[in-house]
Order: C-alpha cells, then sequence, then structure tokens
C-alpha cells in the first residue's frame, strides 16, 4: 500500500503517544517493503522543528533531538518536490481554512492517487469529508 505520511505521524515513532504504536508498525512495514511512505521535501525540516520544540519542552534529552534526527535521516520516505504542489496546497488550505503547510501533505496524496495517514485531528475533520483519502493514523488496522 502507498501513503503519504505527515509529521504528525513520524513524531509519534520518537515519542509515545496516543496510537505511537501505529505509527511504529507503519514505519516496521515501511522497513520491510511493504508500504510504500511518501511524503512533499518539506517532512524533513517539519520533523526537525518537531523535535526540537519536543526537546525545549522537556519532552526528550538535552541533545536526543539531534540523534533522532540523524536516525530519521537514515530511513526516509521518498520524497516528492514540494514546489509544483504549492498551487493546489494553497487552494485546498483557502477551501478548508488550513495551513499550506499541513495542506501540501494532502496535495501530495492527491496527486498520487493514495491516502494521507495523518494524527492531526483538525485537519480530518476539516478536509476528510469532502476528501476522504485523508485518514486518521487511529484507523489504521
Amino acid at each position: 500500500m502507498k501513503y503519504v505520511i505527515d509529521t504528525s505521524v513520524e513524531i509519534k515513532t520518537f515519542v509515545t503517544e496516543a496510537d505511537s504504536s501505529k505509527a511504529l508498525q507503519l514505519r516496521d512495514d515501511f522497513r520491510k517493503g511493504i508500504h510504500e511512505l511518501l511524503a512533499p521535501d518539506l517532512f524533513p525540516t517539519e520533523v526537525c522543528n518537531a523535535l526540537m520544540i519536543l526537546e525545549r519542552a522537556g519532552k526528550l534529552q538535552p541533545g536526543e533531538a539531534d540523534n533522532l534526527f540523524a536516525r530519521f535521516l537514515l530511513d526516509l520516505p521518498k520524497l516528492h518536490e514540494a514546489i509544483p504542489l504549492l498551487p493546489r496546497a494553497l487552494e485546498i488550505a483557502k477551501l478548508f481554512r488550513q495551513s499550506v503547510y499541513d495542506c501540501l501533505f494532502v496535495a501530495t496524496a492527491e496527486r498520487e492517487s493514495c491516502e494521507l495517514v495523518t494524527a492531526d485531528d483538525k485537519l480530518i475533520k476539516a478536509v476528510q469529508p469532502m476528501m476522504p483519502f485523508v485518514i486518521s493514523l487511529a484507523a489504521l488496522p
């Protein structure tokens, strides 16, 4: 199966949160070649920033963000260039009053004709009624 994943899913592989086990299973299945994972090329920047924020908040030990990010870079999903997707992401963002950043993941999934797996409930509630390919990480088996 082919999925676009967003930062909310990836972060759950580093810190224990609700549905972390599902995020880890998705990552393990990707490593085994069961699933193909995709993301826009903004993804590593977002993950790096999220790790820094977690470290600042004390949810990671000092220096841990650096180590986790280095490990993340060894196992990246297939990255898609963001610039060609930005016009569609902007359209989606305006329509649903969401960030262009989040809608870049939606636009990637739309273009690749696959599901976007996210743990961002706000995004799901906003776009899923018209874009059912945006699914919750919690909905995965």
